[in-house]
């Protein structure tokens, strides 16, 4: 999305009147440290102690929260809290933000104010609490709400009706109520997102996520069900026809799809290398698409614009967090998005280029004007650093759990260990100094290790690359020696295809996230660094003199291609990307690096949700491969 665009979008929310049906409630949160905790006198059971509470908006108020962080021209709600102390500070925290709650019912008797009360202890969340579990609206609550509703429906830009708490709507009469309103004020845009009264209502824009449109649809979908994106398509085709109005169907990380008389639009999922907490996107993008839509944006471009509220969001850890413009611009301007993750998971819905085993990842790719071509190194030309992974991996769960790494118990370990295996698979290409930043920032945030004895990114470095390089070291030894030959530390026909591509005039460049010095080193003594006659990059110790995002731009702006008369080569997610954001050739080479050649079915995965237009194993078929890349044969 264009970032002129998401301004236009941002400044046109400004106009935007407002009003938020739903269920308000708190999410309180309460960090426990065992070490304050006593035993009862009275109960002799061990006490828990609250080293820190505090409390977030949360359900609709969290809803609301979201829609101000856009700053509308006004925000007004309509719903009904307890006379209690959860609803006092709710109340507190909505006059707050500016929000008019003239229409917000205190109901005395047999009412709660929602509340989930979550308990962590170091940094895990334990059972939750759930206030006002059995709460009974009254007759006059209902009317008092529905008077809120009409009078917001006379007065507002657009409408959310939000849903999120079983058993929230005593009446079946207050339903009936509520679509007669919408009936007649159907000018008006009522955003409809329900859990559990979906089919419920009429005259409604619907935002929904896969299981609840599955469950609309009547299939009896269980949370741990796989919905392929045909099925979820489907589902959201027969919402639309059925009701004849928009409806936007959530996937988590794999994006939003939209579909609306223009037909069917599809937003990819954003892409992430930290822990996310995923609490509150849904009420992110419900916000975004309502205030959007108020505005006068297509639902294609709110969902769009929702799709980054929400990326914002969910990097925000304990809390229901908002996205502001600002964050929102920001994020827009270098969003990794997740391309075709139905196809990444599944093999066998791979597509080949004749009877070749070169996968075609998408339906179309401009070929045929390629000038300079873009080369990662390790593991995609040469095998000298194959293994770095089983380096990288102990040292980085040596590190975060320091004097506990032999005594720590097996969900610990495992927990670490499983958040290393991730970083280091969606980081894979970018410089080692970055990934030992990432180091530093997981040492601390699980806390094992005491702050005073946390090593920087250099430090980390120091200790990894040690490690690295007498693997190194020894192998070119090996290859000095005449033991073993270049066939044996490169990916086969990589070599042979950097030959080919010179000699049809591409100029070649090697952009690497290992040490400069390193790079070139290692490519001279394998004998191909003369193939690169656009010159050889690498880490530079300083993270703002050197990415290989700089490279492509650079060889984008100094030659004045078009994105197609660039193609970059590589097997980590980085370069995929960058190369896909700049409309380059994207090629991923998935290949097994211990054989130096055949498929590695988990490079292959991240390729594809990196961008990549063709997957290759290695370049055995590297004629075919340049046939294909140049258009000389169909």
């Amino acid at each position: 999305m264009e970032q002129t665009v998401i301004k236009e979008i941002i400044d046109s929310i400004k106009h935007v009147k407002i009003a938020v049906y739903g269920d308000f409630g708190l999410d309180a949160y309460w960090m426990l440290d065992p070490r304050g905790s006593e035993i009862s006198v009275e109960t002799g059971l061990q006490a828990l102690a609250v080293a820190r509470h505090y409390y977030s908006l949360g359900g609709a108020s969290n809803v609301v929260a979201n829609v101000a962080a856009l700053s509308p021209a006004s925000v007004q709600v309509i719903g009904v809290i307890g006379d209690d102390i959860f609803g006092r500070e709710l109340t507190r925290q909505l006059l707050a933000l500016g929000i008019n709650i003239e229409s917000m019912v205190v109901q005395p008797d047999n009412f709660n104010t929602v509340t989930f009360a979550k308990p962590y202890l170091e940094g895990n969340e334990l059972a939750r609490m759930d206030f006002a579990c059995f709460n009974t609206r009254s007759q006059d609550t209902d009317q008092a709400l529905l008077a809120g509703i009409e009078k917001a429906l006379r007065t507002v830009d657009v409408m959310i009706f939000n849903q999120q708490v079983p058993g929230c709507i005593t009446h079946d009469s207050f339903i009936d109520q509520v679509n007669e309103l919408f009936s007649r004020y159907s000018d008006k845009i009522v955003l409809l997102d329900s859990r559990h009264y979906g089919d419920r209502f009429k005259h409604v824009f619907r935002k929904t996520n896969d299981l609840e449109a599955a469950r609309l649809n009547g299939v009896d979908a269980q949370l741990d069900d796989v919905l392929s994106l045909t099925d979820v398509r489907q589902y959201a085709q027969t919402l639309y026809r059925q009701f004849s109005k928009p409806v936007f169907l959530t996937r988590g990380p794999r994006g939003i799809i939209t579909i609306d008389a223009e037909g069917v639009h599809e937003v990819p999922g954003i892409q992430f290398m930290k822990k996310l907490d995923t609490v509150g996107a849904g009420d992110t993008v419900t916000s975004a698409l309502a205030l959007c839509l108020g505005a006068g944006v297509s639902p294609a471009r709110a969902s769009e614009f929702a799709n980054l509220a929400a990326a914002v969001t969910v990097q925000k850890l304990f809390q229901t967090g908002t996205a502001s413009p600002e964050e929102i611009l920001e994020i827009g301007g270098h969003a990794d998005y997740i391309y075709q993750p139905e196809l990444a998971a599944d093999v066998r819905q791979a597509r080949y280029h004749g009877h070749s085993e070169i996968e075609l990842c998408c339906d179309t790719m401009v070929g045929g004007s390629i000038k300079h071509a873009v080369f990662d190194h390790d593991g995609t030309i040469s095998t000298l650093r194959q293994g770095w992974e089983q380096i990288m991996v102990p040292m980085m769960i040596q590190a975060i759990l320091g004097d506990a790494y032999k005594t720590a118990d097996e969900t610990l370990y495992h927990k670490v260990r499983n958040r290393v295996l991730d970083y280091i698979d969606k980081s894979t290409g970018i410089q080692t100094i970055l990934q030992m930043q990432a180091l530093a920032e997981m040492v601390a945030e699980f806390g094992i290790v005491p702050a005073k004895d946390i090593l920087d990114k250099h430090g980390y470095k120091q200790i990894y690359n040690d490690a690295l390089m007498q693997l190194v070291t020894a192998r070119i030894e090996k290859f000095k020696r005449g033991e073993l030959d270049i066939a044996d530390y490169t990916i086969k026909g990589s070599v042979p295809f950097l030959h080919s591509l010179a000699e049809q005039g591409i100029t070649l460049y090697l952009a690497s996230g290992t040490d400069h010095d390193d790079v070139v080193a290692e490519a001279t003594a394998l004998g191909y660094a003369h193939c690169f006659d656009g010159g050889i990059y690498g880490a530079l110790g300083d993270v703002s003199k050197y990415s290989k995002k700089m490279v492509i731009d650079r060889i984008l702006a100094e030659n004045n291609l078009q994105g197609p008369e660039l193609a970059v080569f590589g097997d980590g997610p980085v370069e995929i990307r960058e190369a896909r954001k700049r409309d380059g050739i994207a090629v991923g080479l998935a290949s097994d690096e211990v054989r130096r050649h055949g498929l590695n079915a988990e490079k292959r995965s991240r390729l594809i949700k990196a961008g990549a237009h063709l997957i290759i194993r290695d370049f055995s078929q590297a004629n075919t491969l340049l046939n294909l890349l140049l258009k000389t044969e169909n």
